[in-house]
């Protein structure tokens, strides 16, 4: 019966005993003259006022062995070995020796690699199972709101946590929605059980901000006083980055001599003006390539960086322009064609991007979607082939890991299975671009948190507990 009670117990242990770790926060300066210019008053760089407290769960350690390993760093390494110990890579290779007290796996032939990494989901925010209660993904009621972060959306419950995990991710990128020109923080999470939202918190990861371009801002605000054109859409956005960099300006003036009182917070100019800083990444919704174009435009404008377009269609026709840029493409591996600013998608976009030499990320914006992200990338491989541009296994993987923990601002850490990295690891049941293979076990931080073999060893969440079967598939 541990599988009942293993949020309860380790989510306990964690949140009561775990200190606040990794987080950015700076204390701000004080005034002792000026009460006014305490916590909470002034608009610090890298301020983290809601720190993760996630705590990694035991983990023993563990050598896998003979098993082919896609490391996302290099070669396949066919009938190779991977020791995990105190929730690291410790070693990956041919062999590697095993110490005396690791428990060891026999792969019998079957793959390793390293955990799925999803730079755009909704889990948590539009929960299951679904309806207006647990639709928190869009704060649709002004066409910029970046003062909205999407960790206050997120409801750690959602029964699409454990599913995602059982995929093969462990970790994923939430979004606020795409109805408008500038929609948020993102937060970055590990998917793991938890209590509260800190607790699932990548240590130390950036925030990012969602932006979205095109149909979707001007159709949700069209007839509301907001844009109803593409001009329109392009307006709003360079009117927001203007009030930003005068923002920006004032606080980094007043943090830096703090004369005078400081200006006044606003916590959407606040989020703008940390994107200047390059303390937050941008992730762009985007499908077509000429408005791609523009918002690079706008990003040289106001001199931010864009981290990766979403959805990204038609990505194939300006791939050199984001090989220039080094922007990723976080994009599907068919869906296209269901309006008009999809219409001209093609099969090969990521083959066609990454020959160009581009960052091809394989993303979801899909809770069902994110459970199969390891076939996305291989029809995607079906789709390069029959153009003659075919894609090794060893490209395919960089799509699912260490791409989108570029995206993430966090290749140091995960995405590939090298020494010193964190131990995210999935031992699949067969060749992971094959249809019939699914994740067997899967590892976050060293500790195993999904046995596909083992009911005791797969999550449910509370609101699960008591009325669905363990699935024994």
């Amino acid at each position: 019966m541990r599988a009942l009670f293993f949020l309860l117990l380790t989510g306990a242990v964690a949140c009561a005993s775990a200190p606040t770790q990794t987080t950015t926060s700076t204390t701000p300066a004080r005034d002792s003259a000026r009460s006014d210019a305490g916590l909470g008053a002034t608009s610090v760089p890298n301020a983290d006022p809601f720190p993760s407290t996630y705590v990694p769960f035991p983990s023993r350690t563990t050598v896998i062995r003979n098993v082919n390993i896609l490391t996302a760093a290099g070669p396949l390494i066919r009938n190779g070995a991977i020791l995990m110990q105190n929730g690291k890579v410790v070693a990956v290779g041919a062999t590697v020796n095993a110490p005396a007290d690791a428990l060891v796996i026999d792969g019998n032939g079957k793959y390793v690699t390293p955990g799925i990494i999803d730079d755009h989901s909704h889990l948590g925010v539009y929960a299951a199972p679904g309806g207006n209660a647990l639709s928190d993904g869009n704060e649709a009621t002004s066409p910029t709101t970046p003062q909205v972060w999407a960790e206050h959306s997120v409801w750690p419950q959602d029964p699409q946590f454990p599913r995602n995990l059982a995929g093969g991710v462990t970790t994923l990128q939430v979004l606020p929605g795409s109805a408008n020109l500038i929609g948020g923080r993102s937060v970055v999470l590990k998917v793991v059980p938890a209590r509260t939202v800190q607790g699932m918190k990548f240590p130390g990861a950036k925030y990012g901000l969602k932006m979205a371009c095109g149909e979707n801002p001007k159709r949700v605000y069209g007839g509301r006083g907001g844009p109803s054109t593409r001009m329109g859409n392009v307006a709003g956005y360079r009117a927001a980055w203007i009030r930003a960099v005068d923002y920006r300006k004032k606080w980094d003036k007043w943090n830096a001599d703090h004369k005078g009182d400081p200006p006044s917070r606003d916590l959407g100019l606040e989020t703008l003006a940390e994107v200047l800083r390059g303390n937050i990444l941008v992730h762009n919704h985007c499908y077509r390539s000429d408005e791609m174009a523009q918002m690079i435009d706008i990003a040289h404008e106001f001199g931010y960086k864009i981290r990766s377009f979403h959805h990204g269609v038609e990505a194939y026709k300006i791939a050199d322009l984001l090989a220039k840029e080094d922007i990723g493409a976080s994009i599907w591996a068919d869906w296209g064609s269901f309006k008009m600013e999809a219409i001209d998608a093609v099969k090969a976009n990521m083959a066609l991007v990454d020959h160009a030499g581009a960052r091809v990320i394989v993303h979801s914006d899909d809770p069902s979607g994110s459970q199969r992200l390891n076939q996305e990338a291989a029809k995607a491989m079906a789709a390069g082939a029959e153009i003659g541009l075919p894609v090794s296994e060893e490209t395919a993987i960089k799509w699912l890991t260490i791409n989108p923990a570029w995206a993430l601002g966090l290749d140091d850490k995960i995405g590939s299975l090298e020494t010193g990295k964190n131990a995210d690891v999935i031992l699949w049941t067969g060749d992971p671009f094959s249809v019939y293979s699914k994740p067997e076990k899967v590892w976050i931080d060293g500790a195993l948190m999904y046995d596909r073999t083992d009911p005791t060893e797969q999550w449910r969440t509370d609101f699960e507990l008591g009325f669905v079967p363990f699935n024994r598939n």
